[in-house]
């Protein structure tokens, strides 16, 4: 039995458990009403490693506890929801971290720092420049957290999202 926790991409079949780590998360985000993802939706948008990627190529890095005496197989209990992205400034490639989640009972346990290397290796192997990703303001746990790991704030720089029937009307007539 190892010592440490394993990080693998995940496959189709591991769908429900990435849906119930959106929902959680969507919970902790007082948004669970805004998650409109469903098992199909997830099947048709994310890849996975042994398919030919999707559009997006939107990919989840799961991590498992180590096995123990008590519990010889566990489950897993953390994701990195995550794409590549690149920076023309850097003409470099990257990876954008749509989310990160731990279940709460696995929290402090260094699973979230070790699911940011493991997508810091990611950027370092294909060359790329930077790991990037938004947190909300009201979040500080999270915000102390990713300070911890070296991050910082772009204060500079705006989030600007286009939704809904907003989308609707900017596609109209394209």
């Amino acid at each position: 039995m190892s010592d440490k926790p394993t990080i693998r991409l995940a496959t189709a079949e591991d769908v429900p458990l990435i849906l119930q780590f959106i929902r959680e998360l969507a919970e902790y985000e007082k948004a669970l009403h805004e998650v409109e993802a469903t098992e199909k939706s997830l099947l048709a948008t994310l890849s996975f490693p042994d398919d030919e990627p999707k559009r997006g190529s939107v990919y989840t890095a799961l991590i498992t506890p180590p096995a123990t005496a008590q519990n010889p197989s566990p489950s897993p209990v953390g994701m990195a929801l995550f794409f590549y992205n690149y920076s023309t400034w850097r003409a470099a490639p990257g990876i954008y971290l749509e989310d990160l989640y731990v279940q709460p009972a696995a929290r402090g346990n260094g699973y979230g720092f070790k699911l940011l290397r493991w997508l810091a290796a990611k950027v370092i192997e294909v060359r790329g420049r930077r790991l990037e990703w938004s947190v909300l303001t009201w979040n500080e746990p999270s915000i102390q957290f990713y300070k911890q790991v070296g991050a910082k704030a772009m204060d500079e720089w705006l989030k600007m999202m286009v939704e809904g029937e907003a989308l609707d009307r900017l596609a109209d007539g394209a």
